[in-house]
């Protein structure tokens, strides 16, 4: 069973982490709503911002860099199908 502390201090933690993964979370789900959408450049002002936003996270320790780059690389990876797809057209 965890101790008094170890309970407050991660409480205290969560509370100061959830408002960024929050918010990360949510332009992450935005850029990927318009990629999925096919509105290219909406969706690479939105990837931009999900950049940021998961490069601030990792920089405060709310989300693992490497997690934050893998998430990234994703993002990336569909804008450039998205992107493929609009020159085939």
């Amino acid at each position: 069973m965890p101790s008094a502390k170890s309970t407050r201090v991660s409480e205290n933690r969560r509370k100061r982490k959830a408002p960024i993964l929050n918010q990360t979370r949510n332009y992450v789900k935005k850029a990927r709503t318009l990629i999925k959408d096919g509105n290219l450049d909406d969706a690479k002002k939105a990837v931009i911002a999900a950049e940021k936003s998961l490069d601030k996270a990792a920089q405060k320790g709310v989300v693992h860099k490497g997690n934050a780059a893998r998430r990234k690389s994703r993002l990336a990876k569909q804008l450039n199908g998205l992107v493929k797809v609009g020159e085939a057209q």
